[in-house]
């Protein structure tokens, strides 16, 4: 059997197994950087000489003493602002009011105005209009009326602010249960037709140029906003006005209007119904014929070319 040889010793110090591999043995031995290493050591000897609760109130009392100086900051600000944005105020309050209160006296005076200029009006019809004064009067609502009649209310539907139906005849909107302007120009057209001598909604007095308009789902007479339920009151001879009326194709449209769409109606028989005098009278033909022209010298009187007072129609 072989032996191996004895190692000779020369006195030097045993060489690493892995000393081949010394790059790595540093990297390991060495893992944390020495600028790293002496930055954590820095730290920790703060840390042992400043106690971390200390170090937090200190924080906390310095964000607070931020806090306390924006708000103070904020507040001062506002005080010193406010007199200003409180005169502002009360500067636009009262020219509100001023002009809230011109408004008011601007339209009580255009009130009295067209009530004189009604008044004027109606005098001038009575001087001028000789022996049928009384007959052009009344054709021309220029003077109340009153006698037997019918009454004739109308309103909308009970559903009728959750819309829905249908297009209603070949109207362009879709039907929403209200009552139209067309739907209440077709009952007073029908009513003049039926032998109405005076019709009036809701005390608004109709004449042959009353127009029937809307804005909105808002119902004008003559440039007035109507309110439903609608009220239209006709003088003349009541039981043929009524069969008359519910004969005709408006009335055949009214009850269309109640049984297809839910208006609601009603008409009745009156002893006795009272209109007032239109709010003013319009004129674009007819002009007042002075005393002494023409073969009515020495009396007044009216000539009204080409004037329809007899014709009644509402548009």
């Amino acid at each position: 059997m072989s032996q191996q040889p004895p190692v000779r010793s020369t006195g030097a110090p045993p060489r690493r197994p892995d000393a081949s591999m010394s790059l790595l043995t540093n990297v390991m031995d060495h893992a944390l950087d020495d600028g790293y290493a002496e930055a954590s050591a820095r730290r920790a000897a703060e840390d042992r000489g400043l106690p971390r609760t200390l170090r937090a109130k200190l924080g906390l009392a310095a964000g607070l003493v931020l806090a306390a100086l924006v708000v103070t900051l904020g507040a001062a600000q506002a005080r010193t602002s406010a007199p200003v944005v409180a005169k502002e105020r009360e500067e636009l309050i009262d020219r509100v009011q001023s002009k809230t209160s011109a408004a008011d006296e601007l339209e009580k005076q255009v009130e009295g105005l067209r009530t004189e200029v009604g008044e004027r009006q109606r005098q001038a019809l009575q001087d001028h209009g000789g022996d049928q004064a009384d007959v052009v009067g009344l054709l021309s609502g220029a003077t109340p009326v009153r006698g037997p009649g019918l009454k004739l209310v109308i309103d909308d539907a009970e559903a009728s602010d959750k819309g829905g139906g249908g297009p209603r005849e070949s109207a362009s909107f879709t039907d929403t249960g209200r009552v139209r302007d067309r739907d209440m120009q077709r009952v007073v057209n029908g009513l003049w037709q039926s032998g109405a001598e005076a019709v009036a909604i809701n005390g608004q007095r109709l004449t042959a140029l009353s127009a029937i308009r809307a804005a909105g789902d808002a119902i004008l007479v003559d440039n007035r906003p109507l309110a439903p339920p609608y009220t239209v009151l006709a003088v003349g001879d009541a039981k043929r006005l009524h069969t008359t009326f519910q004969d005709s194709a408006d009335g055949a449209y009214l009850d269309v209007l109640r049984e297809n769409y839910g208006v609601r109606s009603s008409i009745s028989e009156q002893g006795e119904v009272r209109l007032p005098a239109a709010p003013s009278l319009i004129v674009r033909i007819a002009q007042p014929r002075l005393a002494g022209e023409g073969a009515d010298e020495g009396r007044g009187g009216t000539e009204a070319a080409g004037t329809d007072t007899a014709g009644k129609g509402t548009s």
